[in-house]
C-alpha cells in the first residue's frame, strides 16, 4: 500500500498539484455553461418565445446526452488514455458552444446543446478520475475535489456574464455571446492538457511501466515515495516486477471489467457500486440543480421583480458556492469524507425546509410580496447552497472516483456518472412541472424529505476513505463483512 514515511514524502506535490488544477479547468466550461443559461434562458425565451416545457428540454438535454457521454468516456478513457479524453471533452465543448452562440433558432440550439452534453459527460467522468490517480493519498481530497470547484467558478462566471452581457448588449447579441463564449477557452484547453503528463495508474495497466516510473517520480516527494506507490500500482494491477504483458493485456479487457462490475461483482465490488450509484443519485435528487438553474425563477417567486436584480441575486448564489468549496477542498483530507457529507446533509435539510415555509407563505399572501418572506427565501437558499458545497457537492466526486479498484475505475466511474446525469436531467427537465402542480414551496418540501432519506443511506452504507490509497479500497469495503465473520466466530466460541 502507498507508505507515508514521514518528512518529505508528507509534503503536498506542487506538480501533482498543477497537473490536477489544468485537468479539473475543463469542469468550469461545464459549470460556466450551467450558471450562463440560468439567465439566458430568460432573454432565450424573449427573442424566440419558447414555452415553458422548451425551456425544461433545453435545461435538461445537455444531460440526457451527457448520460452517453460519460458511458462512452470510461471505455475511451481506458484505450486512448485519461489525457486524450479531457482533450476530446474540450473540444466536444468547443463545437457545441459554437452552435449555441450562432443560435439562429431553437434547433441549432438544442443541437450545440447536445453536442456539448457528450463533453459534460466525458470530463465529468474523467477530470475527477485524473486527479485522483495523480494524487497520494495525504492530498487526494483537496485534489479530486477541485473539478466541483472549477465548476462553482464557472457557474460564477456564468452568472457575471449574465449579467454584463444582459445589461450592456442588445438582446440578439447577448444570451448568444453568453453561451459562445466558452469556445475560446475549451480550444486553449484541448491544446494545453496535452502538455501534462498521462495518469501512472493508467500507464501501469496498458503495460507502460518505464514511463509510469518516470511521472510518479515527478508527482511524488522522494524517489523511495515513488517506488513505493510504484510497486503498489503494480500489484492492484496484477503485474509482477517483472513486466508482465499478460497481465497488462487481460486488464484491457473491457467485457471482462464490465463482467465483473455488472454480472458477476464480489461483495466488496458491489458494496462500492451502491455506495457510487447511491451518492450520485442524492446528488441531485435533493434539489441542487433547481436552485443553480432555476434561482431567477425562485427570487422571482419570492418577490424579486426586475431582470437585474434577479441576475444580481444570482450572482450571490454563486459567490456563496464558491466559498463553501474552497473551504470544503481543505476539510476532505482533514475531517473526513463521512462527516462533511452527514454534516452537509443535516444542513440542506434544514436549510430546504425554511425555503418551502418561506416561499409557500409568501405565495399564499394576498400580495404576492412579503418583505420578511423575500429575505428568508434569499437566506435560506444561500445556506443550501452553502451546505451542499460544503459536503455533498465535492464528496460526490472525490468518493465515486477512488473507490473502485484500477481495473474497474474508470468504467465504474462511468456508470456514477451516468446516474448522475440521469438525475439532473430529472430534476432539470420536470422542476417546472412539479411546482405548478404542487406549488413551489412544495417542491422543496420534498426535497427536504429525500434529503433526510440521503442521511439515512450515507449513515448506513458509507465507509470513510481519507488518507486510504487507491490500493486499500477493496479492503476498506470488506472490513463490514470481516466484521460479521468476527462476530459470529466470537458467538460460536461462546457456546
Amino acid at each position: 500500500m502507498e507508505r507515508g514515511g514521514g518528512g518529505d514524502e508528507d509534503k503536498f506535490n506542487k506538480y501533482a498539484l498543477a497537473c490536477a488544477v489544468v485537468a479539473s479547468m475543463v469542469s468550469i466550461i461545464f459549470g460556466y455553461d450551467t450558471g450562463v443559461m440560468s439567465g439566458a434562458m430568460i432573454f432565450i425565451k424573449e427573442e424566440l418565445g419558447i414555452s415553458d416545457t422548451q425551456q425544461e428540454v433545453l435545461a435538461g438535454i445537455l444531460n440526457i446526452c451527457a448520460l452517453f457521454g460519460s458511458l462512452a468516456a470510461g471505455r475511451i478513457s481506458d484505450y486512448v488514455g485519461r489525457r486524450y479524453t479531457i482533450s476530446m471533452a474540450s473540444i466536444l465543448f468547443m463545437l457545441g458552444a459554437i452552435l449555441m452562440g450562432y443560435g439562429p433558432n431553437y434547433a441549432i440550439l438544442m443541437t450545440g446543446r447536445c453536442v456539448a452534453g457528450v463533453g459534460v459527460g466525458f470530463a465529468l467522468m474523467i477530470a475527477p478520475v485524473y486527479s485522483a490517480e495523480i494524487s497520494s493519498a495525504k492530498s487526494r481530497g483537496l485534489l479530486t475535489s477541485l473539478p466541483e470547484l472549477c465548476i462553482g467558478i464557472g457557474i460564477l462566471l456564468g452568472y457575471i456574464l449574465n449579467y454584463v452581457f444582459g445589461k450592456f448588449l442588445p438582446l440578439k447579441l447577448g444570451w448568444r455571446l453568453m453561451l459562445g463564449v466558452a469556445a475560446i477557452p475549451s480550444l486553449a484547453l484541448a491544446i494545453g492538457i496535452l502538455f501534462m503528463p498521462e495518469s501512472p495508474r493508467w500507464l501501469v495497466i496498458r503495460g507502460h511501466l518505464p514511463k509510469a516510473k518516470k511521472v510518479l517520480l515527478q508527482i511524488s516527494n522522494t524517489k523511495q515515495e515513488a517506488e513505493n506507490r510504484f510497486n503498489d500500482i503494480k500489484l492492484a494491477a496484477g503485474i509482477g516486477d517483472e513486466n508482465n504483458s499478460l497481465a497488462a493485456k487481460e486488464n484491457q479487457n473491457g467485457k471482462s471489467v464490465w463482467k465483473e462490475l455488472l454480472l458477476h461483482p464480489s461483495p466488496p465490488v458491489r458494496w462500492m457500486l451502491m455506495t457510487a450509484i447511491g451518492i450520485h443519485f442524492f446528488e441531485h435528487a435533493t434539489g441542487i440543480e433547481a436552485v443553480m438553474l432555476y434561482s431567477p425563477r425562485i427570487f422571482r417567486k419570492a418577490g424579486v421583480t426586475s431582470k437585474e436584480h434577479l441576475l444580481l441575486t444570482t450572482i450571490g448564489v454563486g459567490l456563496t458556492k464558491i466559498t463553501f468549496l474552497v473551504i470544503a477542498s481543505f476539510l476532505l483530507d482533514r475531517v473526513g469524507r463521512r462527516k462533511l457529507l452527514l454534516v452537509s446533509l443535516g444542513g440542506m435539510v434544514c436549510a430546504l425546509a425554511v425555503l418551502g415555509f418561506s416561499l409557500t407563505m409568501v405565495e399564499g399572501s394576498p400580495e404576492k410580496k412579503l418583505a420578511w418572506g423575500l429575505t428568508l427565501s434569499i437566506v435560506a437558499t444561500y445556506t443550501f447552497v452553502a451546505f451542499f458545497n460544503i459536503g455533498l457537492g465535492p464528496v460526490t466526486w472525490v468518493y465515486s472516483s477512488e473507490i473502485f479498484p484500477l481495473r474497474l475505475r474508470a468504467q465504474g466511474a462511468s456508470i456514477g456518472v451516468a446516474v448522475n446525469r440521469v438525475m439532473n436531467a430529472t430534476v432539470s427537465m420536470s422542476f417546472i412541472s412539479i411546482y405548478k402542480a404542487i406549488t413551489i414551496g412544495g417542491a422543496f418540501f420534498m426535497f427536504s424529505g429525500i434529503s433526510i432519506v440521503a442521511w439515512l443511506f450515507f449513515y448506513f452504507f458509507m465507509p470513510e476513505t481519507k488518507g486510504k490509497a487507491l490500493e486499500e479500497m477493496e479492503m476498506v469495503f470488506t472490513r463490514k463483512s470481516h466484521r460479521d465473520v468476527a462476530a459470529a466466530e466470537t458467538h460460536n466460541n461462546t457456546r
